[in-house]
């Protein structure tokens, strides 16, 4: 039997799926303006994605003055996405900001009553499992523990390292980043998520925080009528999903 049949049907999910089908990596954008309710509701559902530890270690700079955009579009390689998107969207991966942000979980905790549990862990083990140490010596040390004591129990494998804290922060930033191109799709407007750029351009452009890491650059507008290049497709899903 096709599991598909067993769903119940549902306008949410059917208006999820709908949101997710037709998000496509649009290529070519009107001149039409995205309006500022619009992004502002989109970056806000953006930064509800799933995160490590509530740490939130993203950012994200809009460009929309045509002459700096200008010359993002220029360092995003000329690409059509960049040059014809109203605005573009610069996502910055924080691996640096755990500390401070630890802090803010605390802060803006939103009962009255902080648990002991929550407050021991942003207090305590954050600052020791986020930590790499000068030169990275701490994260080593924990790193060589933690072979150790993974050898009779389950443990943590990491962050052990400031390579690792850099993945750390761009696997949520993608979450966030995820969550931002389907919040477009939704209010009907379409978006492009762009690699291809010179990082180094991109950052002294916006002048970005020096340990932040250019994630990716997303454009965002409505498609032209030849925005999309071609149908999508996907490879074999039974070479991809496994069930066990």
């Amino acid at each position: 039997m096709n599991a598909k049949s067993d769903i119940t049907p549902s306008p949410a999910l059917d208006a999820f799926r709908d949101v997710v089908r037709s998000r496509r990596s649009v290529r070519r954008f009107t001149d039409e303006p995205v309006p500022e309710a619009v992004l502002d509701d989109c970056l806000e559902l953006a930064t509800l994605a799933p995160n490590s530890s509530n740490l939130q270690p993203w950012e994200f700079f809009v460009v929309k003055t045509p002459e700096l955009k200008a010359k993002l579009a220029d360092a995003c390689l000329g690409q059509n996405a960049a040059k014809t998107a109203p605005v573009l969207i610069v996502i910055v991966a924080r691996p640096d900001t755990w500390r401070q942000n630890s802090r803010l979980a605390l802060k803006y905790w939103p009962e009255d009553k902080l648990p002991g549990i929550v407050e021991k862990y942003y207090s305590k083990i954050a600052p020791i499992h986020y930590n790499q140490g000068p030169l990275g010596l701490f994260g080593a040390a924990k790193k060589t523990a933690g072979l150790f004591v993974g050898l009779t129990r389950p443990v943590p494998r990491g962050p052990y390292s400031v390579n690792e804290m850099k993945i750390w922060a761009t696997k949520s930033t993608a979450l966030a980043a995820e969550n931002l191109m389907l919040a477009l799709r939704a209010h009907g407007y379409d978006s492009c998520p762009m690699e291809g750029f010179d990082e180094c351009r991109v950052r002294r452009l916006l002048k970005l925080p020096r340990k932040g890491l250019v994630t990716m650059v997303l454009a965002a507008g409505t498609r032209s009528d030849k925005g999309v290049y071609n149908r999508q497709y996907r490879f074999d899903r039974d070479t991809m999903v496994h069930y066990l």
